[in-house]
């Protein structure tokens, strides 16, 4: 019921930067927290970080100082802020929301379609 659609994503050079947005419609955005994943192909995806109702964040150590997310209430948005990207980080990065307070791959409600980010070297 909750639709989420990405964007930002593209080609950047290592140590380049990005920025996510992730646009949410049909909920009470405010009342969700949120999360970006992404996922490289053979592999898991992952939690890359995530933002609670009361703006608390979160983030994998991989990324840590790196990346920064945010959200706006008002604009029913949220970021990702990607900075000294390297070839690791090449993936496809989901946009997910959730109401039950856990944050990882099975826990969230919903989901994005997803973007791609490639960072070469």
């Amino acid at each position: 019921q909750v639709q989420l659609v990405e964007s930002g994503g593209g080609s950047v050079q290592a140590g380049g930067s990005l920025r996510l947005s992730c646009a949410a419609s049909g909920g009470t955005f405010s009342s969700y927290g949120m999360g970006w994943f992404r996922q490289a192909p053979g592999k898991q995806r992952e939690l890359v970080a995530g933002i609670t109702v009361g703006r608390t964040t979160m983030y994998a150590d991989s990324v840590k100082g790196r990346f920064t997310i945010s959200r706006d209430n008002g604009k029913n948005m949220v970021y990702l802020q990607m900075n000294s990207l390297n070839p690791e980080d090449t993936a496809i990065y989901y946009c997910a929301a959730t109401t039950r307070g856990v944050y990882n791959d099975y826990s969230m409600n919903y989901w994005g379609k997803g973007t791609l980010v490639t960072v070469s070297s």
